[in-house]
């Protein structure tokens, strides 16, 4: 089978599709024909050695690159009663030090990682859901904010960000936003009641809508500080980039989220997308064989959805 890996650090010339055997099943695991995976950040930091940097993967001689997969069952081992051949299944894998990742023509994820998608959901909208809605879903329940209350979301437009709007919102939470103008539309409709432009100086922008400002945050962006800046004291921040958290002054809760698998709240999240409480977003559906090219539009910015390799 193929799969995406790379046996140095560097820009997106490091990235090579390998010919690999494909991986054994074990007990409580699943192997999955891979019918989608989608490109996140945390594999431009792997690729890039960032991770290895932070002391967060050890160097190795092969890493495998990707976490988000939707596919189809192809084989069980012992021990998993839930899922079957044939099944049509999400999950993420959320370890860092593997020799092969999602971005493959087969993966073995935990029976417990794991969720089913509905015949009324795509495979490659799917593969947008587990990483960044886990994401968002696990901060929310972090914060544990009672309806009501005012969250900010930082780079609401985003895959995470957009996701934390629309969570936040179905909480009954009064959701203050902030991303590009442009995109001030788009993140309204995702539930926002309060957009700040990006470039604003968000704490003093923040507080003239919300006197005393918000009871808590979920930095998508990366802010750091000027995100705190716009919590009330005594408040809550959610960093989910690991080194951007700020120093927890006036009072603050500032934590690093940090995602973990979870197939039980991911079936959830399916769920809510049936309902159409959350939204699947999509940037564009690409061969594997330009990962590379993924990796370079991802660096850009800009997108609105994800980038999902087709194996």
């Amino acid at each position: 089978m193929r799969a995406v890996v790379i046996r140095a650090f560097g820009g997106t010339e490091v990235l090579e599709i390998a010919d690999a055997a494909v991986p054994e099943v074990g007990p409580r695991q699943v192997l999955i024909r891979v019918a989608a995976a989608t490109v996140n950040p945390v594999d431009l930091a792997t690729r890039a050695g960032a991770l290895t940097d932070a002391g967060l993967l050890p160097a190795r001689e092969v890493i495998g690159i990707g976490w988000d997969a939707a596919g189809v069952v192809e084989a069980t081992g012992d021990e998993v009663t839930g899922f079957r051949p044939g099944d049509r299944v999400i999950g993420m894998s959320d370890r860092l030090d593997v020799p092969l990742g999602t971005q493959a023509d087969h993966v073995v994820l935990d029976a417990d990682a794991l969720a089913h998608v509905p015949p009324s959901i795509g495979l490659v909208e799917a593969a947008a859901l587990p990483l960044s809605g886990l994401t968002a879903a696990q901060a929310l329940d972090a914060l544990a904010l009672d309806p009501g209350r005012t969250l900010l979301v930082t780079g609401a437009a985003g895959a995470v960000g957009g996701f934390a709007v629309e969570l936040a919102a179905a909480r009954g939470l009064r959701v203050v936003a902030t991303a590009s103008a442009q995109d001030e539309t788009l993140v309204r409709k995702l539930g926002a009641e309060v957009f700040v432009p990006r470039g604003a100086r968000l704490g003093e922008a923040v507080r003239q809508l919300v006197p005393g400002g918000a009871d808590a945050a979920i930095d998508a962006a990366a802010l750091g500080a000027e995100a705190l800046d716009a919590v009330c004291s005594g408040g809550a921040f959610a960093a989910l980039v690991g080194g951007a958290e700020p120093r927890p002054l006036r009072g603050t809760r500032v934590f690093n989220h940090w995602i973990r698998a979870d197939g039980k709240r991911l079936a959830e999240l399916v769920a809510l997308v049936e309902s159409g409480t959350i939204t699947l977003r999509v940037a564009e559906a690409m061969p594997l064989d330009r990962v590379a090219e993924a990796h370079e539009r991802l660096a850009r910015g800009g997108l609105r959805g994800r980038l999902v390799l087709v194996p």
